[in-house]
C-alpha cells in the first residue's frame, strides 16, 4: 500500500474499527481490501457497481460479515469506504 489507497474518510473508518470491532470483522475486512490491491478484476467479479457523485464505485461484500462492504474506485485502485450497507 502507498499515500492515497485509501481515502480519509476509509482511513478514519478502518481506524475506528480497528479500536472497536470484533477482531475477526476487521481481519476479514482486511482481507477485502487486499483482495481489491492484489487482484482488482476478481474484486470487481465479486462487488457489484454504483453510481455516486464522484463516479461508479464497487461495493465489494466482507466474507462471513455481512452487511460490511468495502467500497472501492477502480483507478488506482483505492478503499473509498467501510461501513455496513444493505
Amino acid at each position: 500500500m502507498t499515500e492515497g489507497d485509501y481515502s480519509a474518510v476509509a482511513d478514519a473508518q478502518l481506524d475506528a474499527l480497528e479500536r472497536n470491532a470484533d477482531p475477526l470483522l476487521y481481519e476479514a475486512i482486511l482481507d477485502a481490501c487486499e483482495l481489491v490491491f492484489q487482484h482488482p478484476a476478481r474484486a470487481q467479479a465479486l462487488s457489484t457497481a454504483i453510481t455516486t457523485a464522484e463516479g461508479i464505485r464497487f461495493r465489494l461484500p466482507v466474507l462471513g460479515h455481512p452487511p460490511f462492504k468495502v467500497f472501492w474506485s477502480a483507478g488506482g485502485p483505492r478503499i473509498e469506504a467501510v461501513f455496513p450497507h444493505p
